[in-house]
């Protein structure tokens, strides 16, 4: 008896091979057949009719934040919406393990400052049932998910375990601090975590305002610890890189130094996100050229993450905007929306408003609205598709001045389209050139990973974990501004290539004998839906959400889990301990 039988898709099978039409079995789990299925459908246990529509291997996401929401929910959601099969989270050197007795409360104040989780949500959500990252990873294992899910092991809480507020406070590392850690890391990483995570960028920030544990780590305790991962011969090693500081433009060359260096030392790929900066809109394609010279020069693997779109901070009446923290406004700020769109289109309301100055009970907030103030020629509406590579005429700016009017006149205007759910874009990252060309040619280079989603992050002003439905939707078919990117191409980046990175080499084709994880997709039909704020994490949380149209069946190891974005109810995903052989 065969778990499913998919008749007559669009096979695109993840190898990058061209597509083709065809039939798929899967037997206990794996791959048993592929090209034309001579079984009855009587001989399965469900039967997908995928005439017309695409089937694709499942998504493998390699740069999530479920470290706390992987305890409580099951779904993982908003990921598990966007065809995702397999999830690797632990990025950016922070997570839930190892923690020392009564440090639970660092690191939740690490998580929700570094990645805007709710603090009530991880306290109210989160059951501390480990300390040490082998008994994170027993926790994970009694439970079940609609997906796979696999870990790395983050320095911020290897080092705050191992040298208490030495740690935490970034102090400089003993040699004896530097070894223990490398000693905790080695457990983690014979125990299943998938590799080693750091940042080392400045903005990582935990709600003190301390930077996360190892961002200052000397070179001594980078390479002491990751020496282990060579000498297992397995796992990576992923960092939130510190990037371009201010006027200082050598950091990027100074981190591109240690990681080739170390890469090759170690014999393991080192990955770090890389992203188009306004301040230097060309040193991307610099560093995509260091990291070709690492390889053949030195024979290290540099794996640059890479997003299919602008980074972006969502503007709303569902998040926050220039007029949040004026005193009109912020009267009204716990009504229901759709009694505050009513009492905002009074046109006494909105000449008050307009005319108020802000008051800023969290200074940093003030701070988020002066960029957004300063950003009105990278300010533009979302609209229902999400439109993320508009023309520079459609900013904020542009049409402001093309009507006559005062920008932030206008932005008061666009807030309340859609019955006041239309959501703005400010376009930090990605968007020098008012396009994606640069992106383009960063998803087509060979040695980056597609990554950045940051699903379960960011939960109040970002909302990226779509981005496997955009490298589809946008670059497969909607693009109109530049070249699209070929189907298979697409599939590949997103399926075989992030699997293998992290040595998960029994997924990501439809191939025989590879996991029964796949996507039956109506290409024509597949497009986001706009991001909308929901309270449904634990203690009634909001967070950003974002659905998709056009999956009409994702699958894991065999069994259909979501259906049309709907779950079935059956969870067949499990933790992924280590490296997978085919």
């Amino acid at each position: 008896m065969y778990d499913l039988i998919v008749r007559g898709g669009t096979i695109v099978d993840g190898t990058g091979a061209a597509p083709f039409v065809g039939d798929i079995a899967i037997q206990d789990g794996k791959v048993t057949q592929v090209g034309s299925v001579r079984a009855n459908d009587s001989e399965a246990r469900n039967v997908i009719d995928a005439e017309g529509k695409i089937v694709t291997p499942g998504f493998v996401d390699i740069h999530t934040h479920y470290d706390g929401q992987a305890t409580w929910d099951s779904l993982l959601t908003p990921t598990a919406w966007h065809g995702v099969t397999t999830l690797v989270m632990g990025n950016c050197g922070v997570g839930f393990a190892p923690v020392a007795p009564g440090k639970q409360e660092f690191l939740i104040g690490l998580m929700e400052g570094v990645e805007d989780i709710p603090g009530t949500a991880l306290h109210e959500g989160i059951t501390w049932d480990w300390e040490t990252f082998p008994e994170y990873l027993d926790s994970l294992d009694r439970r079940e998910y609609a997906m796979d899910i696999g870990t790395q092991v983050p320095h911020g809480a290897v080092r705050a375990y191992v040298m208490g507020d030495r740690g935490a406070k970034n102090e400089p590392a003993t040699a004896k601090d530097i070894e223990e850690q490398a000693s905790v890391v080695k457990e983690a990483i014979q125990a299943g975590a998938l590799g080693f995570s750091m940042s080392r960028t400045i903005v990582h920030r935990a709600v003190d305002g301390e930077v996360v544990p190892g961002t200052h780590g000397a070179e001594d305790e980078i390479f002491g610890i990751a020496r282990v991962l060579g000498e297992l011969g397995e796992g990576i090693v992923e960092l939130a890189p510190a990037g371009i500081q201010g006027e200082d433009m050598s950091a990027p060359d100074k981190e591109m130094d240690w990681m080739r260096r170390l890469s090759a030392e170690i014999q393991r790929p080192v990955s770090f996100a890389l992203v188009q900066h306004d301040v230097a809109p060309k040193d991307w394609k610099r560093l995509l050229d260091l990291c070709d010279e690492a390889g053949e020069k030195d024979g290290a693997d540099l794996r640059p993450q890479v997003s299919a779109r602008p980074n972006t901070l969502l503007i709303g009446h569902q998040s926050f905007h220039p007029f949040s923290f004026r005193p009109t406004y912020m009267a009204m700020h716990e009504r229901p929306l759709e009694e505050k769109v009513a009492e905002l289109r009074k046109p006494e309301v909105r000449e008050k408003i307009l005319s108020e100055e802000s008051y800023y009970a969290i200074p940093q907030m003030k701070v988020v609205v002066q960029m957004i103030e300063q950003g009105i020629d990278k300010i533009f509406r979302l609209g229902t598709p999400p439109n993320y590579e508009p023309a520079p005429e459609e900013s904020l700016k542009a049409i402001a001045e093309s009507e006559g009017r005062d920008p932030f006149d206008l932005l008061y205007d666009w807030l309340l389209e859609l019955d006041g759910k239309q959501l703005l874009m400010l376009t930090l990252l990605n968007y020098s050139d008012y396009n994606l060309d640069a992106v383009k040619t960063m998803l087509d280079h060979p040695r980056t990973a597609f990554g950045l989603g940051d699903g379960g992050a960011h939960c109040g002003a970002i909302c990226d974990a779509s981005m496997t439905t955009s490298l589809l939707a946008h670059w497969v078919k909607g693009r109109t501004r530049g070249p699209k990117i070929a189907i298979e191409q697409a599939v590949k980046k997103m399926t075989a290539d992030t699997a293998s990175l992290y040595g998960l080499m029994d997924r990501g084709t439809l191939q025989l004998g590879m996991k029964g994880d796949l996507n039956v997709i109506d290409l024509d039909r597949l497009e986001n839906a706009l991001p909308e704020i929901v309270n449904d994490l634990p203690a009634g949380a909001a967070r950003f959400v974002q659905k998709a149209h056009g999956y009409e069946a994702t699958v894991v190891s065999g069994e259909i889990t979501f259906r049309n974005g709907v779950p079935t109810g059956v969870l067949p995903g499990r933790l992924v301990r280590g490296a997978q052989s085919a």
